[in-house]
């Protein structure tokens, strides 16, 4: 998927983000810090991590700036509604900036972290692979805990297997 409008990009950006928030709302709070080893990411750790990355990393470098990202820890945003605060709050700043995006802007060279250089457009969309590759953990950390999820799309697996014609 290209994108040549900012405009396009934040539409996409708001349905990708409202599936990932409505996964999260189906976390039991006293389950937030809960992580499947000891050394993996907890809840609240990529709840956090998708918030500091999107705003201090990836809409920083869209507007121009440096890499600010600076970890997923526990001083960021601690308690179940400190974390959703925290998601919700720099969504919004990233939103804001990546909005104010030219569409000229979305087809100019920026240089990623890696020191590699990358069209804008491809940048973004590279922020949103890391979000749903994060909310693919989110979805296995839920099953593992036996706790049910929304289907992504309005139908589980069942039930699109149900409707086949084969």
């Amino acid at each position: 998927m290209e994108f040549h409008s900012s405009q396009a990009f934040t539409s996409y950006l708001k349905s990708v983000h409202a599936r990932t928030r409505r996964l999260i709302l189906v976390i039991p709070p006293s389950e937030l810090e809960w992580r499947p080893l000891e050394g993996n990411f907890s809840y609240g750790d990529i709840i956090r991590h998708l918030a500091s990355i999107e705003r201090y990393l990836y809409a920083e470098m869209a507007r121009g700036g440096e890499n600010l990202y600076s970890g997923h820890g526990v001083e960021l945003a601690n308690g179940f509604e400190g974390v959703l605060a925290y998601y919700d709050r720099l969504h919004e700043e990233a939103v804001t900036i990546f909005s104010s995006l030219s569409d000229e802007a979305l087809g100019k060279k920026i240089m990623s972290p890696a020191g590699v250089e990358i069209t804008m457009w491809k940048w973004l969309r590279a922020g949103l692979e890391h979000e749903i590759h994060h909310r693919g953990q989110l979805y296995l950390m839920l099953a593992l805990q036996n706790i049910p999820t929304p289907p992504i799309f309005g139908l589980t697996s069942e039930e699109v297997r149900q409707s086949s014609k084969v």
